[in-house]
This record gives C-alpha cells, structure tokens and sequence, in this order.
C-alpha cells in the first residue's frame, strides 16, 4: 500500500507547486501592470508554464482572481500561527505578536491586494464545501493556540477555546473586509481596539493588569 501512496504525493506536491507558481506570476504582473492589463497568456510566460497547464488550475481568470484573495485572506495565517507558537512562551505574547505580524501585513499591502481580497470570498460563493474547509482550518488554528493557553493556566475558561477562536477569526476577517471595501477605513486603530479585546477576553489577567 505504501508503494502506491508514494508517488500520489509526490504527483500532488507537484501540483501545488505549479499551482504557487501561477500564482505568484500572477500576482507579480497585477502589481506591475494591473489586474485588468494582464492577460492569461502573460501570466503563462512568467510562470513558464503551457496554456494548458493554467486551465489545468484555473478555468478562467477570475478563479485565479478568487485563489489569490483566497491566499491573502488564509494562506499565511497557518504559518504564522506556527512560528507564533514557536517563537512566543506565552498566550499574551502569541496575541501580542499576533497583531503585530498583522499590522505589518497591512501597512505592505495596496489597491491591487485589496480587489483580491474582495474577490476571493466571492470565488467561493458557489463552493459551500470550500468554504467550509477553510473556515474551519481558520478556526482550528487559533483554537489549538488557545487551547495550549489553558493548559499553561494563562486563558480564562469562562469561554471555551472554539468559541474564543470563532471570536479572534470573525473579528479579523471583518476588519480585513472592511478596509478591502474602503480606502478611508482605520484598520490599524481597530487592530489596536482588537490587541486589547482579545487580551481581555482570552487572558487571565496578571497582577500589573488594572
């Protein structure tokens, strides 16, 4: 059985990767010349890749537009969640550092990231089964950061771990849709609003606290 279990990977890995490469070639000619300047056929030449091996990903643009909001919405928050709970020794620090990384994320992003963002959740309107997935990979995240806190005695349990995610989760992605939507929207005031929501909400308070 693992014999045949083997190469499946390896073909999937693959896969993935051509998949990152058309996106990143995408992403690379939106930010130089404009989502509506770039055609299919420019995207295929920077990602040295066939026609059809891009249908092959994506039927048509616009689902490229939707797997790249996609990315920006979800893709980083798994990795950043690991090296938060690598890098921090406590639930308060992995908050911290959270919003942190975040802020950070903003303050480098630009129109072109945010028509992606507002384009990735409408790619997944007729995708129930998708959204569910990542929604539920999003919340399990944070949960697992939550959880490790009320083990260490550092998160209250007056709520539980899966609904104090579903919390961290909701409020990000509103934040993030929001600021996608208008220009003029105060993300990194409301970020600072979060910091403190969340600390108050997740974790217990400590003896300089008010």
């Amino acid at each position: 059985m693992a014999e045949t279990e083997a190469p499946l990977g390896r073909r999937e890995k693959r896969k993935q990767e051509i998949r990152a490469r058309i996106e990143d070639a995408a992403y690379t000619l939106f930010q130089r010349q404009g989502i509506d300047e770039t055609s299919i056929e420019q995207i295929c030449v920077e990602a040295d890749v066939a026609r059809r091996t891009f249908y092959g990903h994506f039927p048509n643009k616009h689902a490229l537009l939707g797997g790249l909001g996609i990315s920006r919405l979800y893709g980083r928050m798994e990795p950043m969640l690991r090296e938060l709970m690598a890098n921090h020794l406590t639930t308060r620090a992995r908050l911290e550092a959270m919003i942190d990384y975040i802020e950070a994320s903003f303050a480098g992003m630009n129109d072109i990231d945010r028509q992606l963002i507002v384009t990735g959740p409408a790619a997944l309107a007729q995708d129930r089964q998708k959204q569910q997935e990542i929604g539920n990979s999003a919340i399990e995240s944070f949960r697992q950061l939550i959880a490790a806190g009320v083990e260490q005695g550092e998160v209250n349990t007056q709520f539980s771990p899966d609904i104090l995610a579903s919390m961290v989760v909701g409020t990000l992605n509103i934040l993030t849709t929001s600021w996608a939507l208008d220009d003029r929207f105060p993300v990194f005031a409301k970020l600072e609003e979060a910091r403190v929501l969340f600390e108050h909400l997740i974790c217990k308070a400590t003896p300089q606290d008010p």
